[in-house]
């Protein structure tokens, strides 16, 4: 069987992975942490291996570069977003989370409509910044699940999240800020 007969796989990966949002922060607001990081952890391992599938075969598809980031940023919204709602995180992080994707989102809008089509690369701020936050779910939710592991990784975790958040939307704004002139001034 050739290889093409499978380029449905990474798709099908990203969709789980949207489907699980759901129960996942069904999970989150029950306060059933251990299950949350068990559905949390199968979301991360599809999220690995659709990429890796698309990649290592060329299985790459115009729906996978638009659908497999946007699952990825809906479960992260969804687990500030209840880890906000159940006072485990601060108001403000939530607000510097959505507020960061928010002016990314907008600002990739203007830019289509005012200057032109663009393809949207991650850039290296941006995707650590999104490696920060997973990271920073991941550590919350274990300390929530009572696993062993030190209470001030929830403080560091804010901080470094605020930060990130901060600087790779500042970053966005300064690059495509530049562009974008440049493209009004041609």
């Amino acid at each position: 069987m050739k290889s093409h007969a499978w380029r449905w796989i990474p798709n099908a990966l990203t969709f789980v992975r949207i489907l699980l949002i759901a129960p996942f922060a069904r999970a989150l607001l029950l306060q059933e942490y251990r299950f949350a990081l068990v559905i949390f952890a199968i979301a991360s391992v599809t999220d690995g291996l659709d990429g890796f599938l698309a990649r290592r075969f060329n299985w790459r598809s115009r729906f996978g570069a638009v659908a497999d980031p946007l699952a990825d940023k809906a479960l992260l919204i969804t687990a500030y977003l209840v880890l906000t709602y159940t006072s485990v995180l601060p108001l403000w992080l939530f607000a510097l989370v959505l507020g960061r994707d928010l002016l990314i989102v907008g600002g990739a809008l203007v830019y289509h409509y005012c200057i032109g089509r663009f393809d949207m690369e991650p850039s290296i701020p941006g995707k650590l910044n999104t490696l920060i936050q997973v990271f920073a779910v991941l550590g919350i939710i274990i300390i929530l699940a009572g696993l062993p592991v030190s209470p001030a990784w929830l403080d560091a975790g804010i901080w470094l999240v605020a930060v990130s958040a901060v600087f790779s939307g500042g970053h966005y704004f300064v690059v495509w800020g530049a562009r974008a002139w440049g493209g009004k001034q041609t």
